[in-house]
């Protein structure tokens, strides 16, 4: 479909003849859309005239045409000019049918026939887009406080305006996610938390016994539907949005209990497919990992029923179900140590992936890999090393202290001797450095005569003098402590003198 028969369409004003040839237009590239360089200005070109064709049609055929084939379009980053503008979204935020700041019309009533409701969800999705795709868009989106609209929008919307909600909720993720001031705002002000939580209540059917305790799933209770299921995972994915960086106060902690309470019902569920309830409980977990450790006492804190065991007078039905999760993700990561041919980072098990990224560039990459793997080893220094070689636990080593080797400060249960007869026996053998069994290499001096290797020696003694006197390198030790220090310091046990020894 030729872009300049549209636009000369569009500049004719004949809004059905435009209509007809982007339905075409649409079929043809809402699949294969490809953006070729040659049509970027008249693409750029279609997208202003669409905007001027949705300003003065009132067909809600046409306007959700349109809004299809600029949804198309704003897949490229490169034509989004003319929508990322104040004027552009205000367009698009009236046939969302939401109200932003700046808007002088009237907004108009609840979408009443199917083709009225199309029109708002293509304005939503195109809005989806729009802010996903272009940084201004995003800065002209705060500035018209569209996801305060969004949440007015939402106290609104009916059950049975499916769409209209999801892409609602998915937009107000999109905002909340890029835009700090945005998740700022909507903390503070919008009662954002409240909203979704509100949302989650009635998408889930939740039914409160206690002050944060929801009644149990009845045993002959179906799955959650499909549509109910797409709404609770948009509104976790936003909670989890406006909750990264909550303050704790009474009125919060109030809140994310009842977030939490939500959360245990929600583990207890089951969707009509196990990668649906998967894709549930991960979201429900990270939001979880968001909340202050004060508030999850609400998880364990419930009667016990049907016989479920307990521990510590506590229900473990939501642990069991987490420590389920947990190792169908991770299968094993410390698993009993067998083969020690190959150094700990090589390997698709993921222990060995986590020992690769121990020395990943990205510090909290690094230091994240690291703390878990210590922990798993219950912060023993000789298992750590056992599973990843010195070399690669020497960054956790010093920051910890823990060079001289030891345990950290936290209490766990006794060791017990689970090493595998593989290990004991290859034991002898293993490089502590790289953690693996390294084949002898020969030894470069074996074919030298006394006088080269002297000469080799004192080569070497004059290069280390050198860097020593240039301040290049600091020879350094290991305190008692397990710290570093010069090497002076480490060998005697004392601390640098302070300015008033030296006087």
């Amino acid at each position: 479909m030729s872009l300049t028969a549209i636009l000369s369409e569009i500049d004719g004003g004949d809004d059905n003849g435009v209509e007809k040839l982007l339905q075409k237009y649409n079929i043809e590239n809402s699949h294969t859309f490809a953006f070729d360089h040659k049509e970027e200005d008249a693409r750029i070109k279609l997208c202003q005239g669409l905007l001027t064709v949705l300003r003065r049609s009132d067909h809600p055929l046409c306007q959700s045409t349109c809004l299809e084939t600029l949804r198309i379009l704003s897949r490229d980053k490169r034509v989004l000019g003319p929508v990322a503008t104040k004027e552009g979204f205000l367009t698009l935020a009236r046939l969302a049918r939401i109200h932003v700041a700046g808007h002088d019309g009237e907004l108009l009533e609840e979408a009443q026939s199917a083709e009225e409701e199309r029109v708002v969800v293509e304005a939503l999705k195109c809005l989806c887009n729009v802010v996903f795709n272009s940084v201004s868009a995003q800065q002209v989106g705060a500035d018209v406080k569209l996801a305060e609209g969004l949440c007015a929008r939402l106290h609104s919307v009916s059950s049975s305006h499916h769409q209209v909600g999801l892409f609602s909720l998915r937009l107000l993720f999109l905002l909340s996610a890029l835009r700090t001031d945005v998740r700022g705002m909507l903390q503070k002000e919008a009662g954002a938390a409240r909203l979704l939580t509100d949302i989650l209540e009635r998408t889930l059917d939740v039914c409160w016994v206690g002050p944060y305790e929801a009644a149990p799933p009845k045993p002959e209770a179906l799955p959650i539907s499909l549509e109910n299921n797409e709404l609770a995972m948009e509104a976790l994915k936003a909670l989890f949005n406006i909750t990264m960086s909550d303050s704790s106060d009474e009125d919060n902690d109030h809140q994310l209990r009842l977030i939490a309470g939500i959360m245990r019902h929600l583990l207890m569920l089951k969707t009509h497919t196990e990668d649906k309830t998967e894709e549930a409980h991960s979201h429900t977990i990270n939001l979880l990992s968001n909340l202050p450790v004060q508030c999850l006492d609400v998880l364990i804190d419930v009667p016990v029923q049907g016989g479920m065991e307990t521990y510590g007078g506590k229900n473990m039905d939501v642990v069991q179900i987490l420590l389920d999760f947990m190792e169908k993700r991770i299968d094993k990561v410390l698993p009993p140590l067998k083969d020690v041919k190959e150094r700990p980072e090589i390997g698709c098990t993921v222990r060995n992936k986590l020992v690769r990224l121990m020395t990943h560039i990205d510090m909290a990459v690094k230091q994240g890999a690291a703390e878990f793997l210590f922990v798993l080893c219950k912060e023993s220094v000789d298992n750590l090393l056992k599973y990843t070689g010195y070399g690669n636990a020497a960054g956790l080593l010093m920051a910890r202290g823990l060079l001289a080797g030891g345990r950290g400060e936290t209490q766990y249960s006794s060791d017990e001797d689970s090493d595998t007869e593989e290990y004991k026996s290859a034991k002898p053998f293993i490089n502590p450095i790289t953690g693996h069994i390294e084949h002898p290499m020969p030894n470069p001096m074996d074919e030298m005569t006394e006088e080269q290797k002297e000469y080799e020696a004192q080569k070497l003694v004059n290069m280390i003098d050198e860097l020593s006197r240039k301040e290049l390198i600091r020879p350094m030790g290991v305190r008692k402590d397990g710290t570093l220090a010069p090497l002076g310091e480490a060998i005697h046990g004392c601390s640098p003198p302070s300015s008033s020894d030296s006087e």
